[in-house]
């Protein structure tokens, strides 16, 4: 275990441009999981971080005495509370942070299973959602285009609940790289589709693209889809938010299935 009291430590140092800056982050080859959540999540699905940085004050918190312990004595980093407030992502929560290695994705040679392919969606917080409910849903795989938000970013993370870590994540995919492996027809929803979401056959696995927030799904992408569908509105509203959007879709393809007995 280790204690570091100065700014001018090498390791403080490198954890602070860890924090603040995703660029670093992916030069590294590291991501950044704050709070106690995520950490138990990580921990639990696959193992020792490559740090634990806890803050002085929330040493002996009983959930954070609890993962500390379960984590290699080396890999624990105690900071005093001054330089932990340096790299902490919220200001009033649990003193935690783990440094792990970017899980790095596999792209399949044949992509026959339920899969989410997220085109351009540039808001962390609706990448980490529409994550987390392809873990809760059972998708294996995400595809994040070029323009996509990061997967991994401090953000995006704390909107996927940990979800990351249950699906195999493949970031800067082009339709190129995807379009011979995908043997699943594509999905993707419209408003001015005939057909609602409700009354189109999703016992089969599908992939579904997911779009911009501002522009949707892109032209290229389009033209690859099979069918689009659309969700009802009896609110009038003019859309739902992507990441609602996709939640309704992917539990509408579970809601099928079960009743299929699938």
């Amino acid at each position: 275990m280790k204690h570091i009291t100065s700014r001018d430590n090498a390791l403080f140092k490198h954890l602070k441009a860890l924090t603040g800056s995703t660029h670093q982050q992916r030069k590294a080859g590291q991501s950044v999981l704050d709070g106690v959540h995520l950490a138990q999540a990580y921990v639990a699905a696959l193992g020792q971080p490559v740090q634990c940085v806890l803050g002085e004050r929330h040493y002996d918190h009983p959930e954070v005495r609890a993962l500390r312990e379960s984590i290699d004595e080396a890999r624990v980093i105690v900071l005093a509370d001054a330089l932990f407030s340096q790299v902490a992502a919220v200001a009033n929560g649990i003193d935690l942070l783990l440094v792990i290695d970017t899980p790095g994705g596999h792209l399949p040679q044949t992509i026959d299973t339920d899969c989410v392919i997220l085109d351009g969606v540039q808001d962390a917080g609706n990448v980490g959602s529409i994550l987390r409910s392809a873990a809760a849903a059972g998708i294996p795989h995400a595809f994040l285009t070029t323009g996509s938000a990061s997967a991994w970013s401090v953000k995006t993370l704390r909107a996927g609940m940990g979800a990351n870590f249950h699906l195999n994540i493949v970031e800067h995919c082009t339709l190129d790289m995807l379009a011979s492996r995908l043997q699943v027809p594509l999905l993707a929803t419209s408003s001015h589709a005939d057909a609602a979401v409700f009354e189109t056959d999703l016992r089969a696995a599908v992939g579904w693209v997911v779009g911009n927030e501002g522009s949707g799904v892109s032209a290229d992408w389009m033209a690859r889809v099979s069918r689009t569908v659309t969700i009802p509105q009896p609110g009038g509203l003019e859309s739902l938010n992507v990441a609602a959007a996709t939640a309704v879709c992917l539990f509408e393809a579970v809601r099928q299935r079960r009743g299929a007995g699938a």
